[in-house]
């Protein structure tokens, strides 16, 4: 194979490959040392945040809507049952992701309801008489997360989410099974070899899809399919060379996959209706098994997976909840807290759960820390002042404003900068089609 072909070779798998190795870095990372307001746990243990996402929380486009509740499956140890709590009508989502990152199942508000209820989470071909075979969940992949999603409307709301917190719990079917874990990477191979050597054992622990398998056959010649010892201890410079070539390719086209197109019109806001429609073959309970949530082209959605896992790691179909954000204004000016700003609704946006509004600044996309502590503004918020028709206008801007009314609508601002994402769970129909447009944001 000639040294270009090696390199485009090294590119595919780059996209074929990054779902699979951001996950499970994420993975160890959690039950490693945690993350913010989660606590480390090992795997088939809860971890539960206790407080709501603040200012002082580093991470990207952090929700402030929701409490979280994490678990790390190892289903090596064998089938875990899942007892979930009656959370009397409130919202909430348990969404299941496998280590390629496919959203398998979902059990919550809009998947099974709100009652009470037991599932039975099980490793692939696994072949055991379940106590209730209609509450199955199979995991495509032995490893597997559970992101748990609480609807919370503030602090004085947390005592009613760490209750059901509390009463979510997870279990082996039979206790005494030992945890594999994950494989160990090779710690002799060179940092800048490191991608390769995760995937190439990540890829031999957890098989892909069966009409993954002969797509993933094509990279034998970039030692991926190798067993150990690993192939780049003491790789060949010119080999060398090709696959970090390739590797810098594939990387640059997932960044590019992540980027909004240059040509779109002003103030529009931008969602990603469909970018998680890329799992087609492992669809469990509560997600929609129709063509309208499939990607068909398998290629197209290897980049659609991969930049995903790039934007919104472990992110939910938008059947499930709909995101959107714009970064500037309807006359396609960037936004800044120099200057105040309307987002007018005719009428509520379209959803059933609920929705909500965050502002994050720039460039590090951080909540804002403002004097009234409120970091994000919607249908839960209290005071919220309509107009006679059922109309509501928000304020967005730094300083507070001087009119009671317009002080209830408002969102702060940051003095610069800011990005604000508006959050709908569980989207209507005319969000889902495209027949809903966020209006765009009009500088005063």
């Amino acid at each position: 194979m000639t040294q270009p072909e090696l390199e485009a070779l090294a590119a595919d798998a780059y996209v074929y490959g990054y779902p699979l190795v951001s996950d499970l870095t994420m993975v160890e990372r959690f039950t490693g040392g945690g993350m913010g307001t989660l606590p480390a746990a090992p795997f088939n243990r809860l971890s539960h945040a206790t407080r709501l996402a603040e200012p002082g929380d580093p991470f990207v486009s952090v929700n402030n809507d929701i409490v979280y509740s994490i678990a790390q499956l190892d289903l090596s140890e064998g089938p875990q049952v899942l007892h979930v709590p009656d959370t009397a009508g409130a919202y909430y989502v348990l969404q299941f992701v496998d280590a390629w990152t496919d959203n398998f199942a979902y059990v919550g508000s809009r998947a099974t309801g709100t009652g009470e209820q037991t599932w039975l989470i099980v490793p692939p071909k696994w072949h055991g008489i379940p106590p209730d075979p209609g509450r199955v969940i199979v995991s495509p992949t032995t490893i597997a997360s559970i992101v748990g999603r609480f609807a919370c409307t503030g602090p004085d709301d947390l005592p009613r989410v760490r209750a059901l917190q509390e009463a979510l719990t997870l279990s082996p079917l039979e206790p005494g099974g030992l945890v594999a874990g994950l494989p160990e990477p090779d710690p002799d191979v060179p940092e800048r070899l490191a991608f390769f050597e995760r995937l190439r054992v990540w890829m031999a622990a957890f098989p892909p899809a069966g009409r993954d398998v002969e797509y993933q056959r094509r990279f034998a010649p970039l030692g991926l399919l190798d067993p150990d010892p690993s192939p780049y201890r003491a790789a060949a410079p010119e080999w060398t060379a090709a696959l970090l070539k390739g590797l810098a390719a594939g990387r640059e086209r997932v960044e590019d996959a992540t980027r909004p197109p240059e040509d779109h019109p002003a103030g529009e806001w931008r969602s990603g209706l469909h970018l998680f429609d890329f799992n087609t073959d492992y669809l469990g309970p509560g997600t929609i098994d129709d063509p309208e949530w499939r990607i068909p082209d398998r290629r197209a959605a290897y980049l659609s997976r991969a930049a995903a896992a790039r934007a919104g790691l472990w992110g939910n179909h938008a059947y499930e909840a709909v995101f959107a954000m714009t970064y500037d204004d309807a006359d396609g000016r960037p936004l800044s807290g120099a200057h105040a700003y309307t987002l007018h609704f005719d009428e509520p946006p379209p959803a059933e759960a609920f929705w909500s509004l965050t502002m994050y600044g720039l460039p590090d996309y951080y909540l804002v820390a403002n004097p009234i502590e409120r970091y994000a503004i919607g249908d839960r918020t209290p005071g919220l002042v309509y107009g006679d028709d059922g109309s509501l206008t928000l304020l967005l801007q730094h300083e507070p404003p001087a009119d009671p009314a317009a002080a209830a609508n408002w969102l702060p601002t940051p003095e610069g900068g800011f990005r604000p994402i508006i959050r709908l769970y569980q989207p209507t129909q005319a969000v889902l089609d495209g027949t809903y447009r966020v209006p765009p944001i009009r500088r005063l």
